[in-house]
């Protein structure tokens, strides 16, 4: 069953400029993987803005914003071996799917230069 879900979209631009300018931003708002992965990419700008996009796509799906205490660490985008993204949760983040009896999140990520979005759809 749907419990919620989630939408965002990004400037890429505008993510990169804050990323470049704001020392130690990237590492508070993504974990090491996360960054190790954009920093592969050609186009590292857009894989990072569509995880934020992601990390307030999942959010919105649970309906709380920011009032629980969640990190944007705590909520880590991942890929399989063949690309595709999915959710992996830590700290109040996890409790709190955990809470809503939340048993997958469901990732979908899309970017072009100037713009990257993200849908979060939460399974209870």
């Amino acid at each position: 069953m749907i419990f919620g879900i989630g939408i965002d979209q990004v400037e890429v631009a505008r993510v990169e400029k804050r990323l470049a300018q704001e020392s130690g931003l990237k590492e508070s708002l993504f974990t090491p993987g996360e960054i190790a992965y954009c920093q592969t990419k050609r186009y590292g700008a857009q894989n990072f803005a569509a995880r934020f996009a992601a990390k307030e796509a999942f959010l919105k799906a649970l309906g709380t914003g920011w009032r629980e205490g969640i990190a944007f660490r705590e909520i880590e985008i991942i890929n399989d071996q063949l690309g595709k993204p999915s959710c992996r949760l830590h700290g109040q983040a996890s409790k709190m799917a955990e809470q809503n009896h939340i048993i997958a999140v469901q990732v979908s990520l899309t970017h072009i230069h100037e713009l990257a979005a993200a849908i979060v759809t939460l399974e209870t």
